[in-house]
């Protein structure tokens, strides 16, 4: 008869501690495969509780395989690889979380002014979303997003941007890196990919581990380079020919009538990266590269993490209509990886002129800062030892600076007075000379009143 000692079971339930000390012994071999177990009546008063505690345990025994149920015979352990004989499991590492380095002066991260976010507008739509939507935020999304979403897309693109685009060419997704991986995966039958080089790391970086091979294809003054990327024999182009990061250059017409004609000569696609191209200072909008394609060879993508915040992981393609029936039929299969809540929020903010009435404000903000953080560099005790490009757009500049010294040593000399900064040359795939003492100054978090400090600072760090 199997005895247990019951009072021992501590806070679990009987018929818990019962199975699993049965289970134990049958791990252990204790009970070998084959024993028939005491009835569930007998066991009840061996042990002295309630037939429904055996009953209990021998069920969840049966349903884990560890026990046969027989009719009309009984229980019987079933066939069950012993545990291996216990050992002292090895000590699981404590890992330190990374410190979190305070920077005096940070000019390499680069993203908006968080504190300009519309926090007011968005919890009143977010508020009207809740009470208006109710049930219909839990239903399943459309995969390429909300239509409330890709109508008001759509029409932002129409009036702002110069492009039409029908709601059902829009697919939305969380942020740039995922569209990423789902144009790896929408391309997969090509070979090549080109990328701007320099360029932004990350693009490479997630088309890699997706399996797709990335040729980096070299910038001339005007963009991507056409004779490289022919020799390159990609078939697949991601470019930001509005602006470009980090260098800043903007493609100018003739460049990107020649890439839609590489790309009609060669069966091509162009992605075409509108990366921060809201942020333009100085003229008209520069117009979408795929509002000038009539052969349906570009896909345009964009995302609100610059022009609403960072962690607004919302961003969305422009599919061509040749490339649409390929989408569905190949990647209709994805749910949409934004929620619903976000999704309608953006919507009313985009319908309602809210986010043009936010993107003119920024646009104001930054024309101010970008003016005196420029006047303070040209006036700075370093100016005569400094060259700035910039374009009149986009939160960047590029700073070439007049030194012997390599961009590792100034770089450690940088962390060492607490000043985080990035050269031209940590973007570059191919290393080029060209690119040497060549600073990326992102200036959006750096507030005018701070700019004295940051004169200071940076005099010391440029000090032979």
């Amino acid at each position: 008869m199997l005895t247990y000692p019951m009072e021992e079971r501590g806070d679990l339930p009987l018929y818990e501690y019962l199975y699993r000390r049965i289970r134990g012994d049958i791990l252990s071999g204790a009970l070998t495969a084959g024993t028939r177990l005491p009835s569930k009546r007998s066991l009840a008063e061996h042990l002295r509780v309630s037939v429904i505690t055996v009953e209990n345990a021998y069920a969840q025994l049966a349903a884990e395989g560890y026990l046969l149920a027989k009719p009309k015979q009984g229980f019987f352990v079933a066939q069950v690889e012993q545990a291996p004989p216990a050992r002292e499991p090895a000590p699981i590492p404590r890992l330190a979380p990374p410190p979190e380095r305070t920077w005096q002066l940070d000019l390499k991260t680069n993203r908006v002014d968080a504190s300009r976010f519309p926090f007011a507008a968005w919890s009143r739509l977010t508020r009207q979303v809740l009470s208006q939507e109710g049930t219909a935020l839990l239903a399943p999304i459309p995969h390429q997003g909300l239509l409330a979403l890709r109508e008001a897309i759509s029409q932002d693109l129409r009036d702002y941007r110069g492009l039409s685009a029908s709601p059902e060419q829009i697919v939305v997704g969380a942020g740039a890196e995922f569209l990423y991986l789902l144009l790896a995966q929408l391309m997969s039958q090509v070979d090549v990919f080109a990328v701007e080089d320099p360029g932004y790391p990350k693009i490479s970086q997630v088309y890699r581990a997706s399996g797709v091979r990335c040729v980096p294809v070299p910038l001339d003054d005007q963009g991507l380079d056409l004779d490289a990327l022919r020799r390159s024999r990609a078939t697949v182009a991601h470019i930001s020919p509005s602006h470009h990061y980090p260098t800043g250059l903007v493609m100018p017409i003739s460049r990107r009538q020649g890439l839609l004609r590489w790309a009609a000569e060669t069966g091509g696609v162009i992605i075409e990266d509108d990366y921060d191209s809201e942020f333009r200072f100085t003229g008209r909008p520069i117009p979408p590269l795929q509002s000038i394609d009539r052969d349906g060879r570009v896909i345009y993508m964009n995302t609100f993490s610059q022009t609403i915040a960072p962690s607004m992981r919302v961003g969305f393609l422009v599919l061509p209509p040749q490339l649409l029936d390929r989408w569905r039929r190949t990647m209709g299969f994805y749910a949409c990886t934004v929620p619903a809540t976000e999704q309608a929020v953006l919507a009313r903010f985009l319908s309602s002129g809210q986010y043009e009435q936010h993107l003119s404000r920024m646009r104001n903000e930054y024309r101010q800062r970008r003016a005196a953080v420029l006047d303070a560099f040209r006036q700075s005790p370093f100016a005569h030892r400094v060259t700035i490009t910039e374009h009149g757009a986009g939160l960047h500049f590029l700073l070439k600076l007049d030194t012997l010294a390599t961009d590792q040593a100034l770089q450690r000399r940088a962390e060492e007075l607490g000043i985080r900064v990035g050269f031209l040359s940590e973007y570059a795939a191919v290393p080029d000379p060209a690119f040497d003492h060549t600073l990326v100054i992102n200036y959006a978090g750096l507030e005018p009143e701070r700019l004295p400090q940051a004169m200071e600072l940076l005099d010391q760090l440029f000090r032979e």
